[in-house]
């Protein structure tokens, strides 16, 4: 039996299971596509941002990084660094000390990544929805064809394949694409998912590199106190050994 001819013996609540799990999944589709989509322009744009963020790490001018910022506004990379020297340079514009907005700085900075995150994530609960409730909703399907199809033998008395073709038809055909529905989903969150673990930590590296590029932490102050008191040292002692000689 060819898939039209099932198609012709499904029942009417068969019809609609199939029905459903095809508008799943033209929204799945169009879900993944915008997603790669999306994901794409964000890479490409920070991979043209990155050279202009190690020229500011270099000794860079604050302006021309917040323009920078500007020209790739769908970079994950420049939105998170721009909420950082933006936060900076409008201290200083106020006439604050801008080295003494660490804090303020280091906020901007967590708030845009977890607002960059939100919007990386906005339409996986979908999908992963669609990949987790999809073969129940064929199974659901299938289940309800097998009933038509003992139905089908008890009001007719024989079991012959013209009895069960319609229930046996709606089983096979919302099995088939309660999984078909439910695999890109699945592959297509996980694949995403792990887009968005590898932006975040890139997010991460970027907002410490600009941290340490605008500021001196204390790790590091107390670092150079130490070597001070121990090139101090050694002065001392190489101080009188030269004397004597």
């Amino acid at each position: 039996m060819s898939l039209t001819e099932l198609l012709r013996h499904v029942g009417i609540f068969g019809g609609a299971v199939i029905v459903c799990l095809a508008l799943l999944s033209v929204f799945s589709v169009g879900m993944i596509i915008e997603k790669h989509r999306r994901f794409s322009s964000a890479s490409r744009e920070s991979e043209k941002f990155k050279p202009e963020f190690k020229k500011f790490l270099h000794g860079g001018e604050v302006k021309d990084l917040i323009e920078a910022g500007r020209l790739h506004a769908n970079s994950y990379v420049a939105q998170v660094v721009s909420a950082g020297i933006i936060e900076y340079d409008g201290v200083g514009q106020s006439g604050g000390d801008p080295a003494a907005s660490l804090e303020l700085v280091t906020s901007a900075l967590r708030d845009s990544i977890s607002e960059t995150l939100i919007q990386l994530k906005s339409g996986l609960g979908f999908l992963a929805t669609i990949g987790s409730t999809a073969p129940f909703v064929g199974l659901f399907g299938t289940v309800v064809g097998i009933i038509n199809a003992f139905r089908s033998i008890a009001a007719t008395g024989s079991g012959g394949m013209s009895v069960v073709s319609g229930g046996i038809a709606e089983a096979l055909v919302s099995t088939a694409l309660g999984i078909f529905v439910a695999i890109p989903a699945v592959v297509a969150f996980n694949h995403f998912t792990g887009k968005i673990e590898t932006f975040h930590v890139e997010m991460n590296r970027a907002s410490s590199q600009l941290v340490n590029s605008l500021f001196k932490t204390p790790e590091l102050k107390g670092l150079d106190v130490e070597m001070d008191e121990v090139k101090a040292s050694k002065v001392k002692k190489e101080g009188p050994a030269y004397a004597t000689r």
